[in-house]
């Protein structure tokens, strides 16, 4: 007799441990409990946290939200909206793309992080927890409610790793430490990316880069007019979570998308919102902060055509910036000129660049030969030769031509068909001063410079950059001459630092060596300059201008930290370094590099953007 025995059907079942929260709390309350709590936060900020108007921001008025309350009121309507959209309402799924619980998660830690970092200061401040107001008492629990619920919502779990039962305790640890890291990142990881139900027509996709471009000014000049330490603290939580979380959320590589279909109008777009910062401001404060940012942006997006497309690492590129500065203020009619000489702006402007680009083309002739970290320490002396050859020309280590030390000083504002931009001017009732005239007048420059860095991209010599970059040896092999594509690549970039030292020579009255060194606290120095184009996205025209603005603006507003300033900088750069190093806008071909599990990108433009 012959048995055939078959295999027990096991019941299929949901392996439900692999999709949970960090909080052992049931999916469906714990995205009430965020939703709810995070409205909960909204009203928290239309009542009084505190009794007495010493703590700068006046958070005592029931109704009127100030000062950190209303970066607490972001963060609760960011959540609240987030929230909703995780529930398929209707008109928000086009939000999150990539699905709302990590942007949830986000949200919730950053506005939770804003509001116990202000029930915080006001107790230390004021002296303890008994001038807290019952608002702060409902912001600190709606928060931390909001934090509970968002981390109950479920994710895929990474499998869990093998390990060798061999293994020494120190490697088990670093096991577990690997694993546990892994299951927090999967947390916050985003979701596959969901096309858009329907596209959108043409003038609703204008209105979303007007919208994204409305909101990157408001932004900005919140940002830069911050008038207190805490306050300038609580906006950089309240923004870092927040583009975090519209990034997880998929909506930044949506309206990338967008914006990448309508490349002109984005372009023209985003200079017509830089162009109305000044006419934001109430006085001039601002607005110098605002041209420095210009000067050190134009100059970085001039080393990413060096560094980003044809991958050359130039680490003295801040002395073609003093090359036309220096050209600039000699022929500007300064007292302190060696020659007697006032040239018009527009050929002033031409002379440094072509000066800055003969520099480049002498300096790169007998040196692009060199490859890495090679070529890397010739351009590093190239930076400290000039600095110090300027240096000695004061009349008794060399010629009598720089002024040594003291540079050329009372460098004359420019005159341009009459306008004068040293003298407040009236335009449309606005009032407009002396840095915001050279503000308009950088972002000018700022302009060509990007049109030029886009051309030249797009082109085939950007082509060649780009392959270059990749691998010089197959490039070569397939008939570029590498020599003379990274020649043009210098000469171009050192052109375009130059002609941003023309504007920077009049801006700051007098020029002098010492602002040209390989790294030094006050920006744009060579470090500070390569930082940016990392920082901000090698390959990109966002890119090294977001980075320099950051590079810029976060120095200037850290100084009540002291001598610790430049330590949480540089812990900050290594953070950033180590979690996103593809830049804060990187081109999507490097995404890829970094992240190989991301989803390969449906087309790359000829610069892999």
């Amino acid at each position: 007799m012959t048995t055939q025995t078959t295999p027990p059907q096991s019941p299929q079942k949901t392996d439900t441990g692999r999709y949970a929260g960090l909080i052992g709390l049931p999916p469906h309350v714990g995205r009430a409990l965020a939703t709810g709590a995070s409205v909960l936060t909204i009203v928290s900020t239309f009542l009084a946290w505190t009794w007495t108007a010493e703590f700068p921001g006046d958070l005592t008025v029931y109704g009127y939200p100030g000062g950190l309350q209303v970066l607490v009121l972001i963060g609760g309507l960011l959540t609240t909206v987030f929230g909703l959209a995780s529930y398929g309402v209707r008109g928000l799924r086009w939000l999150i793309p990539a699905g709302g619980d990590s942007a949830l998660k986000l949200t919730a830690l950053g506005t939770f992080a804003t509001a116990w970092y202000t029930v915080i200061a006001i107790s230390v401040q004021l002296g303890g927890a008994v001038n807290l107001e019952p608002g702060a008492y409902v912001v600190a629990v709606s928060t931390l409610a909001a934090v509970i619920g968002a981390l109950a919502l479920p994710y895929e779990r990474p499998a869990p790793e093998p390990f060798d039962t061999d293994d020494s305790g120190w490697e088990k640890f670093r096991h577990a430490n690997r694993q546990s890291l892994s299951v927090l990142r999967a947390a916050f990881a985003a979701g596959p990316t969901t096309p858009p139900a329907r596209k959108l027509p043409a003038y609703a996709e204008i209105l979303v880069i007007v919208a994204a471009l409305a909101i990157g000014l408001t932004v900005f000049t919140y940002g830069i007019g911050t008038e207190y330490d805490e306050l300038f603290v609580g906006f950089l939580i309240t923004a870092g979570f927040g583009f975090a979380a519209v990034a997880k959320a998929g909506l930044v590589g949506r309206v990338s998308a967008i914006t990448a279909q309508h490349r002109t109008v984005t372009m023209i777009g985003a200079f017509v919102a830089a162009a109305a910062f000044p006419f934001t401001q109430s006085d001039d404060q601002y607005a110098t902060i605002g041209v420095y940012i210009l000067i050190f942006a134009t100059v970085a997006l001039g080393l990413n055509i060096v560094v980003g497309l044809a991958g050359l690492l130039d680490l003295g590129y801040v002395a073609f910036l003093g090359v036309g500065a220096y050209t600039a203020a000699m022929v500007s009619g300064s007292p302190s000129s060696p020659f007697d000489v006032q040239l018009p702006f527009w050929l002033s402007a031409l002379l440094g660049a072509a000066v800055a680009m003969v520099f480049g083309v002498i300096i790169g002739a007998p040196t692009l030969r060199l490859r890495g970290d090679y070529l890397a320490i010739v351009t590093l002396g190239f930076g400290e030769i000039f600095r110090i050859t300027v240096l000695n020309m004061d009349g008794t280590s060399g010629p009598d031509i720089t002024n040594g030390s003291n540079g050329i000083s009372s460098i004359p504002n420019l005159d341009i068909l009459g306008f004068d931009f040293g003298a407040e001017h009236t335009i449309a009732g606005f009032t407009i001063a002396r840095f915001a005239n050279y503000f308009l007048l950088m972002l000018l420059i700022t302009l060509i410079v990007v049109v030029v860095f886009r051309r030249s991209a797009d082109s085939r010599i950007g082509r060649a950059w780009v392959a270059i970059r990749e691998d010089e040896t197959a490039a070569e092999a397939m008939g570029i001459n590498g020599f003379r594509v990274k020649l043009i690549a210098f000469a171009l970039g050192a052109a375009l630092a130059g002609l941003a030292g023309t504007v920077q020579a009049h801006v700051t009255y007098t020029v002098t060596p010492e602002q040209y060194q390989f790294a030094h606290v006050v920006p744009p120095n060579s470090a500070f300059l390569l930082a940016a184009v990392v920082l901000g996205g090698m390959g990109t025209i966002s890119g090294p201008l977001v980075g320099a603005a950051l590079l810029y603006l976060i120095p200037a507003k850290l100084q009540f930290l002291g001598d610790y300033q430049l330590f949480a900088f540089g812990l900050a750069l290594v953070l950033l370094m180590r979690f996103r190093p593809e830049g804060l806008i990187p081109n999507r071909r490097r995404q890829l590099e970094f992240h190989e599990e991301a989803e390969p990108p449906t087309v790359l433009s000829k610069a892999g953007a």
